[in-house]
C-alpha cells in the first residue's frame, strides 16, 4: 500500500519544526523528508539532518535537471523537495512529512491530490513577534521583513486541509498527531489495508 504524503507549512515564527520534531519522536510511522536550500546554516544547524545546505548554482543546477518534487524562492533564498527524498519512500508504504511553505505546498497539492496538509498559525501577531525576535539572529530590519512575509503566508491558510492554533505547545502536538491517526483511518485506506477482512465480513 502507498504510504501517505503529509504537507506542513507555517509562518515563519510560528513554531513549525518544534512541533513536527517532537510529532516525529511520538510517530515512527511517519518519515521527515529532509529539504535542500541555498540558504547558509544557522547556528546549530547540521546538513543533511535539517538540510541539504547547497549554493544557489547547485539549486538551480537541480531545477534544470527536474530534480525537485517542488521548490520555491523563500525569503529570498531557494528551497525545495527532491524527488528522490519523497517518491520512494511512499512506494514503500511509508509515511512522509514535508515541512515546507504555501508554495512548496500547492505544488505538491497538484502533483499528489491524495496529500494531506495542515497549516499552523500563531496565536497572535504579539506572540509572533516575540518567538521571532527570541531567536536573537536576526536585525530589525530582517524581523520587520519576517513578519511582512509571515502576513502574506498566513494569508493562505485557507488552501490548506487542517489548521491547528499553536498557542500551547503540547496541545498543537496532539493536535498534529490527531490529524495523522484520523487520516489513515480514511476510507480510501483502511479498504486497502484491510480489504480481505472487508471481503469476508460481507460474504454470505
Amino acid at each position: 500500500m502507498r504510504g501517505t504524503l503529509f504537507i506542513v507549512a507555517a509562518p515563519s515564527g510560528a513554531g513549525k519544526s518544534s512541533i513536527v520534531n517532537a510529532v516525529l519522536a511520538r510517530d515512527p510511522n511517519i518519515a521527515l523528508s529532509i529539504s535542500f536550500t541555498s540558504r547558509k546554516p544557522r547556528p546549530g544547524e547540521r546538513h543533511a539532518e535539517h538540510y541539504h545546505f547547497v549554493s544557489a548554482e547547485e539549486f538551480e543546477g537541480m531545477v534544470a535537471a527536474g530534480d525537485f518534487f517542488e521548490h520555491a524562492l523563500v525569503h529570498g533564498d531557494w528551497k525545495g523537495t527532491a524527488r528522490q527524498s519523497v517518491e520512494p519512500q511512499l512506494n514503500a508504504g511509508k509515511d512522509v512529512l514535508l515541512e515546507i511553505d504555501w508554495q512548496g505546498a500547492r505544488q505538491v497539492r497538484d502533483k499528489v491530490p491524495g496529500a494531506v496538509s495542515v497549516f499552523i498559525l500563531p496565536p497572535s501577531r504579539e506572540a509572533l513577534d516575540q518567538r521571532m525576535r527570541a531567536r536573537g539572529q536576526d536585525s530589525e530590519e530582517v524581523i520587520q521583513q519576517r513578519l511582512a512575509a509571515a502576513r502574506e503566508e498566513m494569508s493562505h491558510y485557507g488552501e490548506f486541509d487542517y489548521v491547528i492554533v499553536n498557542e500551547h505547545f503540547a496541545t498543537a502536538v496532539d493536535e498534529m498527531c490527531a490529524v495523522f491517526v484520523a487520516s489513515r483511518l480514511r476510507r480510501e485506506q483502511q479498504v486497502a489495508r484491510h480489504g480481505r477482512l472487508i471481503t469476508t465480513l460481507l460474504a454470505d
